[in-house]
């Protein structure tokens, strides 16, 4: 059997997040230290303090949520002696979590991952303005229902729409949990739809931007050339990437579905479910919050989830590994 560590993304952030872990590692507290340096910012000020509003900032959440997990991980490893391949052998992140389970695996610099992430932050809140682009929660919906659903908003089929507009499903994340992305009144549609169509609970959900669709692409244009020159290497295993749900370890294929990432569809559910296929019995959620940890409950109860983010939990997770 196997174990794979998984990295969560954008919505996990909470303020607080890493201070327990500075108080009292040093090697997570270097962590912190490097990420703030290659930002020039105070962004472990900001994640241990707050304002909320400020650390929800896509721009600011996602180098933040990266720092927090590969602290997690850096104490794993350089603390707690966790070899890759040996307690390890595979890696997967949602969305920008994979950024962290590469750094994690030493694929990138931590220094560079910040960066990236920063830039790939802007660009995403850039690429649609303010008020044009949304995302909603189809809650209930199987995954064929919803795309069906997400289909027909897009061509304008209810609420008088006029077609045409983008609306992509965005996060296949777990049975009943499928999420649309795309121009407002398409995703408005898509959840007016949902409901006709038996979903539990459709919602708009609270976000800056339509991620993970079509109207992305001014951003992945920008993270193509910020990836290009990139010092991208192997990952300690392999990584199974959103875009394919399977792993590889090749830095240019790698590479090319970073890019794709940004406006693909977060294939999560089937991502887990590959691991299950190779034997993966155990995922171990490393950063901030559960939120992977209670999707895989839905997706298959045969494999356990653990959720690593405070020093006991790692301590832990340590005596028994």
């Amino acid at each position: 059997m196997a174990r794979a560590f998984v990295f969560p993304g954008q919505g996990s952030q909470v303020v607080g997040m890493g201070q327990a872990l500075a108080d009292a590692l040093p090697t997570a507290r270097e962590v912190f230290e490097e990420v703030d340096e290659a930002l020039s910012q105070k962004l472990s000020q900001l994640m241990f303090e707050g304002p909320i509003e400020e650390l929800t900032l896509t721009e600011n959440a996602q180098p933040a949520l990266m720092a927090m997990s590969v602290a997690v991980m850096r104490v794993l490893r350089q603390d707690g002696g966790l070899e890759f391949g040996e307690h390890c052998q595979f890696v997967a992140g949602h969305s920008l979590g994979e950024y962290s389970a590469l750094c994690a695996a030493d694929a990138l610099p931590l220094d560079v991952t910040a960066r990236l992430l920063k830039k790939r932050g802007q660009a995403m809140q850039k690429a649609v303005p303010v008020g044009v682009g949304t995302m909603a929660a189809l809650l209930g919906l199987d995954f064929e229902t919803a795309s069906g659903v997400a289909k027909d908003a897009a061509k304008g089929e209810a609420g008088g729409g006029t077609g045409d507009q983008v609306c992509d499903i965005a996060n296949d994340n777990a049975p009943g949990q499928v999420v649309v992305s795309g121009n407002v009144e398409a995703v408005e549609r898509a959840v007016e739809l949902a409901k006709d169509r038996g979903a539990r609970r459709p919602m708009v959900l609270p976000v800056s931007a339509p991620f993970h669709c079509a109207l992305m692409q001014p951003a992945a244009d920008i993270m193509a050339e910020a990836l290009e020159t990139a010092p991208l290497v192997a990952p300690a295993v392999p990584l199974v990437a959103n875009v394919s749900a399977e792993a590889t370890s090749d830095p240019d294929e790698i590479r090319k579905m970073l890019v794709t990432q940004v406006t693909a569809m977060v294939r999560w559910r089937e991502c887990v479910l590959y691991l299950r296929d190779q034997d993966v019995d155990n995922l171990v959620e490393v950063g901030a919050g559960k939120v992977l940890t209670t999707m895989l409950k839905r997706i298959d109860k045969e494999v356990s989830g653990l959720a690593l983010s405070e020093p006991d939990q790692i301590e832990a997770f340590l005596k028994d590994m």
